[in-house]
């Protein structure tokens, strides 16, 4: 992309580092924004409140189960109990360590549709329609199957097929299409509806996350400063110039001689602006914090993907539930990946599913189905308790939710987490998509292929058959698929954060570039998107540097 207005990072009179930019957020999108700042000459300081990446489960696709809940590497958020759940918490777990969630993930690729970006554009958001975006998909991909017009092939970002194909998810792939649905080799090319088996950020045996894209061996990288929590950011009137976080040292100050960039995911990069003075006005004075920008659409529209899950007993082998109940077979599966670097620690055990419409007047996918290799007693912010038998999962996730919560500070202290609120089931259609998709999986699991396999549905058990038996199921055990969204929405007027360029509403020199900036969350997994805003929010910046560079000539 060129030089821009080279300036090497110093420190100031006072002792304060001075960055052309500076990053808050080593996320999916922080590192690929970081990076490719970085490569472009520019001076940048990266933030991240976690650890290095150096956990070898961090690099184990199956390592994921290890991280779900892990207090090293885990935000391990919990939302406010919702109502139409019968009052529970959610669990959210998020990646607190470099590389963000895209290193605890299950480092599926998906995009998403084209019709999902061109609803971004009609929704005001010039620039962000899907010939608009696609070129920086493609800039950080680097896809096995070689490069097409859909794909590139010399980016950053391994983009593989799973090492094998499981005889649960091959039957499952089958029974979809023995009950009608198209089969489909890429989720990702012209047409996302049908079934088959998922790509995945990962290359031979090792997941690659974000950080190991952008900023691994042989790559400029930024400064990187880790397990420090940014407090808030810094202003000259309106103006951001810089931002103070600690570390074991204390209270630092680090000033962007450029601009500030909020990259801390759909639920940090709000509570920063909030904690800075940046959000709804009456809301931030009741926490005592000044009001730099009164904005009320800070942590606004939150959103996520909503699923459920049932559980079927099998006889087939393969399951993640045999190794998490017998040291053995885990121990023969730790020496199949290190040998041989296959096996079912190879795979997160989400290898293969479906896209699905709920109504076929629809004119795109509402609705995916995925196979899941494992199946668990309970998931919380405790741990993830396996089932004590070999067991996989179906589960129906809803794309298109209608329901929005919000983002919000719980006080002026930047270590309390923040206050999450989701709202789900609010409408028919959100109750009758998601009881569509559990039909369907009791079709997939009835099919030839995969009826074979079934001894038996654990949940929520064969008693349970009438919408209104389903949908309380749903009530009770139903979640966020993990994938949130929105709270820091791009778009025109006061129901929006940041404009086109991702620039904050009414304060200059700060930016916001992650996932929160979605006006509306796209159809299927948020990982890939996180890195395209990267790019492209790179690609951005460097941009208005050379104008405003060749302004000042």
């Amino acid at each position: 992309m060129g030089q821009v207005n080279v300036r090497i990072a110093s420190l100031s009179s006072a002792g304060e580092e001075r960055f052309d930019y500076i990053v808050v957020g080593a996320g999916s999108a922080g590192c690929a924004l970081a990076g490719r700042l970085a490569e472009a000459a520019c001076s940048v300081l990266l933030l991240e409140a976690g650890p290095p990446d150096r956990s070898p489960w961090i690099h184990i696709p199956a390592g994921m189960t290890r991280l779900y809940t892990h207090p090293g590497f885990n935000w391990r958020f919990e939302s406010e109990p919702v109502d139409a759940l019968e009052g529970r918490t959610l669990y959210q777990p998020r990646g607190k360590v470099l590389g963000g969630t895209s290193s605890i993930n299950g480092t599926v690729y998906m995009r998403g549709t084209p019709s999902d970006y061109d609803e971004w554009r009609q929704k005001g958001c010039e620039g962000w329609d899907w010939d608009s975006v696609l070129p920086y998909f493609k800039r950080a991909e680097n896809q096995a199957r070689g490069p097409d017009a859909w794909h590139g092939g010399d980016g950053p970002l391994p983009v593989s097929d799973a090492p094998g194909q499981p005889v649960i998810a091959r039957a499952a792939v089958e029974a979809a299409v023995e009950i009608g649905f198209p089969r489909n080799r890429d989720f990702n090319g012209p047409d996302q509806e049908g079934a088959g088996f998922y790509q995945f950020t990962a290359s031979g045996r090792r997941r690659w996350s974000a950080a190991r894209a952008y900023l691994g061996r042989g790559r400029t990288r930024p400064a990187i400063r880790t397990n420090v929590l940014v407090e808030r950011i810094l202003f000259e009137g309106r103006r951001a110039i810089g931002v103070t976080y600690r570390d074991r040292g204390g209270l630092r100050t680090a000033r962007a001689q450029g601009e500030a960039v909020l990259s801390g995911g759909t639920f940090g990069s709000p509570q920063v602006l909030q904690l800075s003075g940046i959000g709804p006005g009456n809301e931030l004075r009741r926490h005592g914090i000044e009001v730099v920008c009164d904005l009320p659409a800070v942590g606004a529209n939150l959103h996520d993907h909503f699923n459920t899950y049932l559980t079927f007993r099998t006889r087939a082998p393969g399951t993640l539930n045999e190794l998490a109940n017998h040291r053995w077979r885990l121990f023969r599966a730790m020496v199949r990946y290190a040998v041989l670097g296959n096996g079912p620690l190879a795979n997160t055990g989400v290898c293969a599913g479906a896209f699905v419409r709920s109504d076929p007047r629809l004119e795109r996918p509402d609705l995916q189905i995925n196979v899941i290799l494992w199946s668990a007693a309970e998931r919380s912010i405790e741990g993830v308790r396996p089932h004590p038998f070999n067991a996989f999962m179906l589960s129906p996730v809803h794309l298109r939710p209608d329901g929005r919560g919000s983002v919000r500070v719980r006080s002026a202290d930047p270590r309390q987490p923040p206050e999450i609120r989701f709202e789900f089931l609010v409408s028919e259609y959100d109750r009758s998509a998601i009881l569509h998709g559990m039909r369907l999986c009791r079709r997939m699991a009835a099919a030839p292929s995969l009826a074979p396999l079934v001894q038996e549905e654990v949940l929520p058990g064969p008693e349970i058959r009438d919408d209104e038996a389903l949908l309380a199921d749903v009530r009770r055990r139903a979640i966020a698929n993990y994938h949130p969204v929105g709270t820091c929405r791009m778009g025109l007027g006061r129901d929006s954060v940041v404009d086109s360029r991702l620039r904050v509403h009414g304060i200059a020199g700060l930016r916001v570039a992650d996932a929160s900036i979605m006006p509306q969350i796209v159809a299927g997994n948020t990982n890939a998107p996180s890195i395209m805003i990267g790019e492209k929010a790179a690609a951005m910046l460097l941009q208005d540097a050379r104008r405003e560079g060749s302004g000042r000539g």
